[in-house]
């Protein structure tokens, strides 16, 4: 049978959901508590509506723009994404290939299949990397000169994890759950998936966490690799700690999980090149605005001191202009890089980022502008119902 083209999000998630097995692809697609944050995330970037102009020369439209210093073909990341290598056949490398074939960032989380020297072997161009502080330094600090070692340059230090939150969709599926039964469930659904074992598992292994496979024995095991990460997770993590990471790591510094106006002024504080406005793509606390609702906000607290970049719900090339509209440098995307990932791998990444662009270009041509930086709230439709 032959299935339709991918156009959307949806369809790609669709084609990711036919692949996977049900316990990773709730991990990639769930939220926590009821999932009311993670909604809002795309609800309320749907809610900022554009201002339509006619009759002006948008026959040159470029949307190339600088992200953190960097040189971008459009003002989007691929935001870090835990156990990607899971999506499809050493799925990180696939990833980074295609962000850079688009002229984007990849960011590497620490939680990878695929280590730091195997996505640096898989490319020419740097790439970021993403950072847990987990309690023990050492380890921390192993990493970040291993990150430095392999060419990265641009640091991202999840900050909104002092705990994991309360997934339930992982519960259900048996997720880090001891006990026989959860065993068999998660069994049960791999042999629903026969092409993905053979592909990934099979094909794809080794099915380890690469970076952290030298500081952690789990970390040959996924699954016991995440019941030892949720009890690294530091609850005792202050600014001082970031004040600690900011004087090792030479590169610049993003801070990700901004969501308050005063968080965002101790960052610039506290020496940080630039912060990602981000609520864990609500799988944190349930019930916390979304980041289009808080994006404002920061912005105007930063005031342009250090970059600001956003993620949640980011479904498309509207969306990174709502973003910049609302005052942001640039934008990031997790879920939708791993739904194109599973679907068709690194052609399928490719696919999805041009049709980001392609649609940022409309969204360009039809508010009249013809360069990233001419992007402003001047291009919003301010109607009684927006703040």
């Amino acid at each position: 049978m032959i299935r339709r083209v991918p156009a959307t999000i949806e369809d790609y998630r669709d084609l990711a959901r036919r692949r996977l097995p049900r316990f990773l692809f709730d991990y990639y697609d769930g939220g926590s508590g009821r999932e009311q944050t993670m909604a809002a995330n795309a609800g309320d970037w749907d809610a900022v509506t554009l201002r339509q102009r006619v009759l002006v020369d948008v026959d040159h439209i470029d949307t190339a723009s600088s992200v953190v210093g960097e040189e971008c073909g459009m003002p989007l990341a691929l935001a870090p994404v835990g156990l990607a290598g899971m999506a499809e056949r050493r799925g990180e490398v696939q990833a980074v290939r295609a962000a850079h074939a688009a002229g984007v960032p990849f960011t590497l989380s620490t939680v990878g299949l695929c280590g730091l020297d195997e996505v640096n072997q898989a490319t020419d161009k740097p790439f970021w990397f993403q950072l847990y502080m987990i309690r023990d330094r050492g380890v921390v600090e192993a990493v970040i000169d291993q990150a430095w070692a392999a060419g990265c340059r641009t640091l991202i230090s999840t900050i909104d994890l002092p705990m994991p939150g309360p997934r339930h969709r992982d519960t259900r599926n048996g997720m880090a759950v001891p006990g026989l039964r959860a065993k068999l469930l998660k069994i049960g659904q791999l042999l629903a998936r026969p092409g993905w074992v053979w592909n990934v598992a099979v094909r794809g292994g080794p099915m380890s966490l690469g970076t952290m496979n030298p500081h952690v024995p789990a970390a040959s095991d996924p699954d016991s690799f995440r019941e030892w990460i949720d009890t690294q997770f530091d609850p005792t993590v202050t600014w001082s700690d970031i004040e600690w990471l900011r004087n090792k790591w030479q590169g610049k510094l993003l801070l990700k999980g901004i969501l308050d106006r005063e968080d965002a002024e101790r960052a610039v504080d506290a020496g940080a090149d630039g912060i990602v406005v981000s609520n864990h793509g609500g799988r944190q606390l349930d019930g916390v605005a979304s980041t289009a609702a808080k994006l404002p906000e920061i912005v105007d607290a930063v005031d342009q001191r250090i970059e600001v970049l956003v993620d949640g719900g980011i479904n498309g090339g509207i969306d990174i202009f709502r973003a910049l509209a609302l005052g942001a440098n640039g934008a990031m995307i997790g879920r939708a890089w791993i739904w194109a990932l599973a679907a068709g791998g690194q052609p399928a990444v490719q696919a999805l980022l041009a049709g980001y662009r392609d649609e940022l270009r409309l969204a360009m041509a039809l508010t009249g502008v013809t360069r990233i930086a001419d992007i402003g709230p001047h291009c919003l439709d301010r109607n009684p119902e927006q703040r």
